[in-house]
């Protein structure tokens, strides 16, 4: 029997999501195919960090994080992605500031 590994013991979907529908954001980090993106070998690059897209859905994963898929116009991929691998890629509305980097350790 296999386990699950989880990333945090936070469950991110007990809040909102932090993004939301049509929102522009941008790839904190190189996202590569794990195997779930078609036509595409495991391993091929999908999004480059700092490429910016738009929120076009979001799901739930494992029943602990926000899925967003991103669209990214300049390659025309769609990928699935977590929070801490997006940011804003603009300033927000309630915001005169853009919201501060979470830590990756």
């Amino acid at each position: 029997m296999s386990n699950i590994v989880r990333d945090s013991h936070e469950v991110e979907i007990s809040g909102t999501p932090c993004f939301t529908y049509g929102e522009k954001v941008r790839a904190r980090r190189v996202i590569r195919n794990d195997g779930t993106y078609p036509g595409k070998d495991i391993g091929d690059l999908l999004v480059k960090k700092g490429e910016e897209g738009f929120v076009v859905s979001i799901g739930t994963f494992l029943q602990q994080f926000y899925i967003y898929g991103v669209e990214f116009p300049s390659t025309g991929h769609r990928v699935g992605m977590k929070r801490k691998e997006l940011e804003p890629a603009q300033l927000r509305d309630d915001d005169d500031v853009p919201l501060p980097r979470r830590s990756t350790t």
